[in-house]
């Protein structure tokens, strides 16, 4: 058992709370992430077996959402956008200038286990371009300037 007594409790209550046991997966999928991190195999079976859906409607409804990690990451998840608006307005500069300062490459999670770098198609923030979201919290109009001071934050241990 990975999941805990806790989640395990309240994916339970999920059962009976939605007219379908499949319309149940998506709150299932936000509790075992919430106490995770991440949506790995096991911990999807085993929530799948508690709110009582195929693993396989499970699993295949969590691949189809990019918000939800397969694997475990960074303290700080960083998702640059890479789409279109954010394309013209330097986003590859910027995924370039996060692997430098950060030591990785795309899909990677720093040896520390703070920092995790992926790109992502489109968060929505066209007019603000280039961003990129860092765990829930958006952030805009990117330079240098502010990428090196939001990174400083998060080794001190402030921000998102």
């Amino acid at each position: 058992m990975l999941i805990s007594e806790e989640t395990r409790k309240k994916l339970a209550e999920l059962k009976d709370k939605y007219p379908t046991r499949q319309a149940s997966i998506m709150p299932a999928l936000h509790l075992v992430f919430d106490e995770f991190g991440y949506l790995g195999v096991e911990q999807l079976d085993e929530a799948a077996d508690i709110i009582g859906v195929s693993r396989l409607d499970m699993n295949e409804t969590a691949s189809f959402y990019t918000l939800f990690p397969k694997q475990k990451v960074g303290k700080y998840l960083i998702q640059v956008c890479t789409n279109l608006s954010c394309a013209l307005m330097g986003a590859d500069n910027l995924v370039e200038y996060l692997e430098e300062k950060l030591g990785i490459k795309l899909g990677e999670t720093t040896p520390d286990g703070i920092f995790t770098l992926w790109n992502v198609e489109c968060l929505g923030s066209c007019g603000t371009a280039p961003m990129m979201q860092v765990n829930d919290e958006y952030y805009e109009d990117l330079t240098r300037e502010k990428v090196d001071e939001l990174i400083e934050n998060w080794r001190k241990g402030e921000g998102s």
